[in-house]
């Protein structure tokens, strides 16, 4: 196994990664940066506002998005063990 090779399916597994975190990351941060403005315009400092809306928005991205996720993941597991025995010499 060269170096190459263990670089190039460390690069595949951090954009695996990041395509599997970003819909719930962008989603928990849009809906705080909303609820943030609406609390700085009606001058409401709840802390615990913010939780139920984003709990709600992050549970609808999930069903939304989980077989998009689980499809990636599941290709991308695929592909590595196929390519298992090219990996190993």
């Amino acid at each position: 196994m060269t170096p190459e090779t263990v670089l190039n399916v460390a690069s595949d597994a951090l954009m695996i990664a990041s395509m599997l975190a970003a819909p719930l990351l962008l989603s928990a941060l849009a809906t705080g940066v909303s609820i943030g403005v609406l609390q700085a315009a009606t001058q409401i400092n709840e802390m615990t506002l913010s939780f139920i809306p984003k709990l709600l928005i992050l549970v609808v991205a999930l069903l939304t998005a989980g077989p998009w996720m689980l499809q990636l993941i599941i290709n991308y597991t695929r592909t590595l063990f196929n390519s298992i025995p090219g990996l190993l010499g």
